[in-house]
């Protein structure tokens, strides 16, 4: 492709920001439209961010009209599914910021658009990036620990809760599951190659969000604080899910990988109220195994680099439209994850086990 790729920004808020700075570090990308629900904001916006020569619009369906390769979709989770299927409807490629939608039925019908259209939706996974991950997914892959029977990830924030759009219902459906924990599954999930989910029983709460010790937004929040979940997948594969934005206590412990043959431990990188989760790097890798007759644990050496993982997300959606790529992080696989949230808040509502229908 000689001419330059021609991309919109749907929403304007704070992570649209980072979109704008990963793409203009790409000589072959213009960003051509901004759009934004609230009036002018798409204006301002563009100002802000010297985007001189870029289209404002208060709406997406605007936007939508000009000629574009592909879009950012930076809105709230509410409006992920029709954003996005308005888009690839309008033959334009999608980099959707997670979660991915607010319920399952949104998800098939956005992976449905894209199948039908033709065209790419890519969910901004930037954790998958780190060289770290990839190493996981190589390990597990191999066939080193065996079997897999067992996998327990997530985390917990001992105080990190958010506020604004994050803890309304109506705007993000969800909260600490699908903020932080679609990153936790995302990161099991991708290493285990994304096998198909059968069941789950969970639990939510929200007792620190609706204290207002904790949350200057206490009588705002309306969504889950807290979460855990055990979820039975095919193959005899069992895994434990849990989150948490807040807590009285320091983790929630590390992601496990147990096999027939050796396990894995790792742990995520950072300190701090905000650290503890999956959405930053990895902190250490030690694989669990017998050797000549004994127990022992290898270190495993992390992969050390300077990378800025939102801007490869960025950089790989621009570069799979440029070179006509399939999908970075498909939107079918990242349905599966989002089937296990959906089955996460129905089991939790019912106080029992449900099943997960995903279609064939």
């Amino acid at each position: 492709m000689s001419k330059k790729l021609r991309i919109g920004i749907i929403g304007t808020g704070g992570i649209a920001r980072a979109h704008v700075s990963a793409y203009k570090k790409l000589p072959y990308v213009e960003i051509v439209g901004v759009a934004d629900v609230i009036p002018d904001k798409a204006s301002a916006f563009a100002v802000a961010e010297g985007l001189t020569e870029a289209a404002s619009f208060d709406t997406h369906t605007e936007l939508l009209g000009m000629e574009l390769d592909g879009v950012s979709i930076c809105t709230p989770n509410v409006s992920h599914h029709v954003t996005t299927v308005d888009a690839l409807r309008a033959g334009k490629n999608v980099l959707l910021e997670k979660p991915m939608s607010v319920t399952l039925q949104e998800g098939i019908e956005m992976t449905q658009a894209a199948k039908e259209s033709g065209k790419m939706l890519t969910l901004g996974f930037q954790p998958r990036y780190d060289p770290n991950m990839k190493l996981l997914q190589t390990i597990v892959q191999s066939g080193r620990l065996g079997n897999v029977f067992y996998v327990e990830t997530g985390g917990g924030r001992r105080r990190g809760m958010p506020g604004g759009t994050f803890i309304s219902k109506k705007l993000a459906g969800a909260g600490a599951m699908a903020d932080i924990g679609c990153y936790s599954l995302d990161m099991a999930l991708n290493t285990l190659g994304y096998p198909r989910p059968l069941t789950v029983s969970a639990f939510t709460s929200n007792h620190f969000g609706t204290n207002k010790l904790y949350h200057p937004e206490a009588s705002k929040f309306e969504v889950e604080d807290f979460g855990v979940a055990m979820v039975r997948f095919e193959n005899d594969l069992v895994l434990q899910f849990k989150i948490s934005w807040a807590m009285h206590m320091d983790t929630l412990g590390a992601t496990m990988f147990l096999g027939t043959d050796a396990g894995l431990k790792v742990t995520p990188a950072g300190s701090g109220n905000w650290s503890g989760v999956w959405d930053g790097a990895v902190g250490s890798i030690t694989m669990f195994h017998d050797e000549f007759g004994g127990q022992t644990a290898t270190p495993i050496p992390l992969v050390q680099h300077q990378l800025n993982l939102f801007d490869q997300k960025v950089h790989d959606f621009a570069e799979a439209v440029r070179d006509n790529k399939p999908a970075p992080i498909p939107g079918e696989q990242i349905l599966i994850q989002q089937a296990i949230i959906d089955g996460v808040l129905r089991s939790a509502e019912a106080r029992r086990e449900v099943s997960i229908e995903l279609p064939r």
